[in-house]
């Protein structure tokens, strides 16, 4: 499976982008309590249960900037819960690069999850399992946008 990634925030930067997900037009940014480990966008052509596009990390030592938009294979699914409701993260690497999800990538990203939003009072993160690249792909196919 290919999807089409945007890339929204970069990897090192604690500039959180927001931007329109159907029209990718810039909206507004803000900074958040910790530097984003690898490059953290959306799968272009999904709604997830927020009403915002699938998130996504890809996975990779490359440099993405925002607004890049690029193809990548999907490598395994971030179970993360917001408040209580489910905000899954597909993990995913460029087609032509062999991005993986080891241990040092599952306590990066646990790591920025938890932090991340730490400052922001009342709200509730937490990280659930790290799944394989096939519930990935099936979260991506329940989240299709139809058409």
């Amino acid at each position: 499976m290919t999807i089409r990634v945007f890339v929204q925030n970069e990897a090192g930067s604690n500039r959180k982008n927001y931007h329109d997900e159907k029209t990718l037009v810039f909206r507004r940014d803000e900074i958040v309590s910790h530097q984003y480990p690898f490059p953290y966008g959306f799968v272009i052509g999904t709604e997830a249960g927020d009403g915002c596009n699938v998130d996504c990390f890809v996975i990779t030592d490359r440099i993405l900037r925002t607004g890049q938009v690029v193809e990548c294979e999907p490598i395994g699914l971030l179970e993360q819960f917001e408040d209580g409701v489910v905000d899954h993260n597909v993990l995913a690497r460029l087609l032509d690069d062999d991005g993986s999800v080891s241990e040092h990538v599952e306590s990066a990203l646990t790591e920025h999850v938890l932090e991340c939003f730490r400052h922001v009072s009342g709200k509730r993160i937490s990280v659930g399992r790290f799944l394989d690249a096939r519930d990935a792909q099936a979260h991506i196919t329940s989240h299709r946008e139809p058409g």
